[in-house]
């Protein structure tokens, strides 16, 4: 079991938690509009402050630098969620129509075959192939470089090969996402 510290830096701090964590709480949740969030940014927030607790006491005004925290932690999860809601619209944008026939067993092969990519690979080939996205807006959507996407689709696309057989991987990438029978991956 833990031991219980009782100094004077820890009965204070838990005098200001309790103090000011409903008012923190209530901040985060007018910031971003998010009650779920809203615990547990001011949670962060007093976890951050009890790592510079000895500068957090000697500040003039200790509670206004716990709202500077909630408000900078609160900024940065509005401008996660913007960018997250960027590449989800740039990814469903180029998203065409399902096919009416698919061919159930390959979608499944297909499917099982791009579980067994690591994360970035499979992104990558299915950005790139079953979107038809350019390696620019792949890796827009990604978050990395363009020679990152290069490479991990020519990587991944090798393993589906592998795990597929030779023919026309790219078509059986599109077939399995719904897209029909178009010319995979061009280079845009």
């Amino acid at each position: 079991m833990g031991t219980v510290v009782d100094d004077a830096a820890s009965v204070e701090f838990h005098a200001f938690f309790e103090r000011h964590y409903a008012e923190l709480s209530r901040l985060a949740h007018m910031l971003t509009g998010e009650a779920d969030a809203a615990d547990d940014l001011a949670a962060d927030a007093l976890l951050a402050l009890w790592h510079r607790w000895d500068r957090v006491r000697a500040a003039d005004h200790p509670v206004a630098y716990a709202r500077g925290v909630v408000a900078n932690l609160a900024r940065t999860r509005i401008r996660s969620a913007v960018r997250e809601r960027r590449r989800v619209a740039l990814f469903w944008s180029q998203r065409d129509e399902r096919t009416d026939d698919p061919d159930v067993a390959g979608v499944v092969d297909v499917q099982d075959a791009l579980r067994r990519l690591p994360f970035r690979k499979r992104a990558c080939v299915v950005l790139r192939h079953a979107f038809d996205l350019s390696e620019k807006d792949t890796a827009l959507t990604l978050g990395v470089s363009v020679g990152t996407v290069k490479s991990q689709t020519s990587k991944g696309m090798a393993e589906l090969q592998r795990l597929l057989g030779t023919q026309g991987v790219p078509q059986k990438v599109h077939a399995a996402m719904g897209r029909g029978d178009e010319s995979g991956g061009r280079n845009r």
